[in-house]
């Protein structure tokens, strides 16, 4: 057998759909794309490009940025360069380890990286072409993009105290810094609005209390506009839905597990998840009308209803905690591609997954 059949074998093995009843668009595992230099044991953010259909992976186990195609379920790529893994006391630190978030427009790529940087790559010729330093001791986090304004921004979340930093990709330069003295468990994935041309950063925690967070709303400029409380949630990713929807992925888990959908005009709660929790990186398909969860917290991604708010599905990786953090989604083929690193029997490569005709 192959590898890759290897790979798919084990991972059809290892993952299984718990459901509490059937309903129309199920995610069913379809394909595994295996890496060529190795199983990946730790990786970050994954990203569809929506116009050309290629995944993108932050691979921290070989300090790369993977590169897939979406509609053909193969391996393209992958551009070196990036801060491998460091150890502190025997262990890999994840404060200082990367590359961490990722996107991508035109032929251009930028991904936040463990040394503190920003670095671009051109992907035509699959090189980092600039490396912009945030000036943190920390990892450079997840990233947005503001192609109005040609903004990037990101979360030097692991520094204190944790601030964003705002980068024009026109002058690969930083042009602004906002800390958040009150964030006392750092700072999480951002969100560009369209319809606002504002940066919507997560605000795990504040001042201390795991129940209370925030979405703080940035400007393009680097000015703080707002913080949008939130009780009963310590929100880390963030995805636009449908309408004025903002859905929150909380990591709290057990009784308190949820996830919380916000307006984001108003700032008001929408609905409620309860049972979904433990979340890192979330997505949203405009085809398949639903949301996706990287809830390693949970060991599970769940399948949210973008039009009722109500879980549909839990897909369990037991055991495996970091392993199902990352997630992505194509707004195009409805396709959900879900990484795993080898803890608790994971493939250590790329999964595809897609709704059941």
């Amino acid at each position: 057998m192959s590898t890759q059949g290897k790979l798919a074998a084990l991972t059809v093995l290892a993952v299984t759909a718990s459901i509490g009843s059937a309903s129309a668009g199920e995610l069913k595992q379809v394909a595994t794309i295996a890496l060529p230099s190795g199983p990946t044991k730790g990786f970050d953010i994954t990203w569809v490009d929506q116009d050309t259909q290629r995944v993108y992976l932050a691979d921290r186990d070989h300090g790369s940025l993977d590169i897939f195609d979406g509609n053909n379920n193969t391996y393209i790529g992958s551009v070196p360069g990036f801060v491998g893994p460091k150890m502190e006391n025997g262990k890999v630190s994840n404060e200082i380890s990367g590359p961490a978030g990722v996107l991508t427009y035109d032929d251009t790529a930028w991904l936040g990286d463990g040394d503190s940087t920003a670095k671009k790559v051109d992907l035509k010729a699959m090189k980092i072409v600039a490396t912009v330093s945030t000036g943190g001791k920390a990892r450079f986090d997840e990233i947005a993009y503001d192609p109005k304004d040609h903004v990037l921004a990101g979360g030097n979340g692991d520094d204190d105290p944790p601030f964003a930093t705002l980068i024009s990709t026109t002058t690969n330069k930083v042009i602004a810094k906002v800390t958040f003295k009150d964030a006392t468990d750092g700072l999480e994935q951002p969100a560009w609005n369209a319809a606002d041309g504002n940066f919507y950063f997560m605000v795990p925690e504040l001042n201390k209390d795991d129940k209370k967070g925030a979405v703080a709303v940035i400007s393009p400029k680097g000015k703080l506009l707002k913080m949008i409380p939130v009780t009963g949630c310590n929100p880390h990713g963030v995805v636009f839905g449908p309408g004025d929807n903002l859905l929150l992925g909380c990591s709290l888990k057990g009784a308190d597990a949820q996830f919380v959908v916000i307006n984001w005009k108003t700032g008001k709660v929408v609905a409620t998840v309860p049972g979904a929790g433990g979340a890192d990186e979330i997505a949203y398909s405009k085809k398949n009308g639903q949301y996706y969860t990287g809830s390693a917290g949970m060991h599970s991604v769940f399948v949210i209803d973008a039009k009722t708010n109500k879980l549909v599905q839990t897909i369990d990786f037991a055991g495996g905690k970091g392993r199902t953090h990352s997630i992505a989604a194509s707004d195009t083929t409805g396709k959900v591609f879900i990484p795993e690193n080898t803890d608790a029997g994971g493939c250590g490569c790329m999964g595809v997954w897609a709704p059941a005709p």
